[in-house]
């Protein structure tokens, strides 16, 4: 009694052990005897035949892998030290298990190798002002590669990109000498524009000689108003000309 009584409770267990709960964001990929059956479980609660059948559950939430940092050799021989995020999920079960041993590892090492392939082929003003080509460029070549494998790369952003001091010093040199540069033309051109001003308000009041007379009044008080001790009043020539006038006329 007590032997027929321990073999229904050791069937009882082993078909209770059939039992699986699949998560929401899980799929499980079943095999019976080794066969791949087309239609995935989950999520919710399922069941697999013990001995029998075997489930493998796939998660398909966006993984975030961080690129390791890489050792690269610009297009124009630099080198420099290069990190990325990498953002993927699975977007067929199936072939995540089917077509690749492991995902994430295959995905993660392609990356690595994508990363410096990419960056090797670029200059370094190219890699610095155009990331988000870079980035769209890295991210392309991955989402071609894994699309076999049921997983789609969403989104790849290089993190930091680190220079040699001697290549930092050497920018820091040429962002003060485009600095000075574009100081100096600007200083030009104010006096380019004031120069043409000058020349302007010369001509006009050539035409209209009280206004000489007007800044020359101007141009006292402003003397004035200064805390002198001595004031030089400048002559105006027309003085003399009216004196010249005077004399010849009494002669």
């Amino acid at each position: 009694m007590l032997v027929i009584l321990g073999i229904v409770i050791f069937f009882l267990l082993l078909l209770a052990s059939g039992i699986r709960i699949l998560k929401e964001y899980e799929r499980g990929v079943l095999f019976r005897l080794g066969n791949c059956l087309l239609k995935l479980r989950g999520p919710g609660l399922t069941y697999v035949i013990p001995i029998i059948d075997k489930m493998i559950k796939v998660d398909l939430r966006t993984f975030t892998y961080d690129v390791p940092e890489q050792d690269v050799i610009t297009r124009d021989n630099v080198s420099i030290k290069v990190n990325a995020v990498v953002y993927f999920q699975v977007v067929d079960a199936r072939r995540s298990v089917l077509e690749v041993e492991k995902y994430m590892y295959a995905t993660s090492q392609l990356a690595q190798t994508t990363l410096r392939s990419v960056c090797g082929q670029q200059e370094l003003d190219h890699l610095l002002i155009e990331r988000d080509k870079v980035n769209a460029r890295i991210q392309a070549i991955l989402d071609q590669n894994t699309d076999n494998w049921g997983v789609k790369v969403t989104l790849v952003e290089v993190k930091q990109i680190d220079l040699p001091q001697e290549m930092k010093r050497a920018m820091a040199r040429q962002a003060v000498a485009e600095r000075e540069r574009r100081s100096k033309i600007i200083n030009s051109l104010g006096e380019f524009e004031s120069a043409q001003k000058l020349s302007e308000a010369a001509h006009i009041m050539a035409q209209n000689p009280i206004t000489i007379q007007l800044r020359y009044l101007s141009t006292l008080a402003e003397i004035a108003a200064e805390n002198n001790t001595t004031t030089i009043f400048p002559f105006p020539m027309e003085f003399m000309s009216f004196f010249e006038q005077h004399n010849k006329v009494d002669k």
